[in-house]
């Protein structure tokens, strides 16, 4: 079974490691998360925080994965369920969704709620797995892990430059 740490100690180790991304060392893992029934792994460098999803100010005319606007700490996040972008099947509320704000660097305001935040993941952990990638550009390659769990690799900056992703409206 896996070691249980409270909330304040993950998100201590997920400063710790961020900050060392920002200095420029290299990431020794990759966060993971669940979108849907997909479990998903990022580049930490990718997101700038990881936060409770806020309440969301709906856009009319909008595409059913956009799910509006959040105002966090008085800059506006543009707000996307990944699974229902993905897989067209919308997250359904529960306390363990998380709001992952990607990194600035992307130039834009954007955040992805998530199922649940699965922590980091060290990839000598994970096996290739045999399946060859495919998809949208933004998947990349696969992997198993110790319990033979899928994990696809989710490529921001691919993700964010996409059509698809940026036109909102329907």
């Amino acid at each position: 079974m896996a070691k249980r740490i409270s909330l304040r100690e993950f998100q201590q180790q997920l400063v710790s490691r961020m900050s060392s991304v920002q200095r420029g060392e290299a990431p020794t893992a990759l966060l993971g998360v669940q979108a849907g029934t997909d479990f998903w792994l990022l580049d930490l460098a990718d997101s700038e925080e990881i936060t409770s999803v806020p309440g969301l100010t709906p856009v009319p005319l909008a595409q059913p994965w956009f799910l509006g606007l959040a105002n966090i700490r008085g800059k506006l996040y543009s707000v996307v369920d990944l699974a229902a972008f993905t897989s067209g099947v919308a997250t359904p509320p529960a306390t363990t969704n998380r709001l992952l704000l990607l990194n600035g660097r992307f130039g834009m305001n954007c955040g992805l709620i998530v199922n649940r935040t699965l922590g980091l993941k060290n990839p000598e952990d994970l096996r290739p797995d045999d399946a060859p990638p495919t998809g949208p550009v933004w998947v990349g390659e696969c992997f198993r892990d110790a319990e033979d769990r899928r994990w696809r690799r989710l490529h921001i900056k691919n993700l964010v430059t996409q059509p698809k992703f940026l036109d909102v409206g329907v």
